[in-house]
């Protein structure tokens, strides 16, 4: 087998590709979500999270772009988490879901190891376009097994980590703690 070689971008390239999919599919919706609750209260800061959030996947796909996975995962987590927490009136479980959907995220990464697809090269693919013989390469497939498997690890202790908080913590100082574990982790 020939060696696949590959010369990845600048930094610069990078990071440029990688701001556009965590701005609007993490840091938008979590600014929007902050100031709102602020402004006018938990459910309104729900209802504008979601709403960013789906507007900015019919965006993408009315002008024909590409739909990052990072924000196809938060559009469809935050629905069911908004479905869940309106069912129940309860902001608690718009909190727990997360957790819960951290967990299946953390199943999702390793359930994608032995059907030879590691959810980590999808995702990374997100951030660095890649050649299919790039992809190929025995080094390359073993590494984005090996990464899928410790992003399954950090995902489960993170988890582990939010609901501690939440079923110790009252909701502003979890909000807090929640995003600085999570940044940390």
């Amino acid at each position: 087998m020939p060696t696949a070689t590959f010369q990845p971008p600048s930094l610069r390239l990078l990071a440029r590709n990688a701001i556009a999919p965590v701005m609007e599919g993490v840091v938008v919706p979590l600014a929007l979500f902050y100031l709102f609750m602020w402004i006018v209260g938990m459910w309104g800061a729900i209802a504008v999270a979601l709403i960013w959030s789906w507007g900015a996947v019919i965006f993408r796909l009315a002008r024909g772009e590409r739909v990052s996975g990072l924000l196809l995962l938060a559009a469809l987590g935050m629905t069911v988490r908004t479905v869940l927490s309106v069912s129940t009136q309860s902001v608690f479980f718009y909190f727990l879901q997360p957790t819960l959907g951290t967990v299946v995220v953390a199943g999702a990464f390793l359930l994608s190891v032995p059907a030879g697809r590691p959810l980590a090269a999808r995702l990374a693919e997100d951030f660095l376009p890649m050649p299919d013989a790039f992809r190929a390469h025995p080094a390359v497939r073993k590494y984005f097994l090996r990464i899928t498997v410790l992003w399954a690890l950090v995902q489960l202790a993170n988890a582990a980590l939010g609901f501690w908080l939440l079923v110790s913590q009252p909701v502003p100082v979890f909000l807090a703690a929640r995003t600085a574990g999570t940044l940390a982790l």
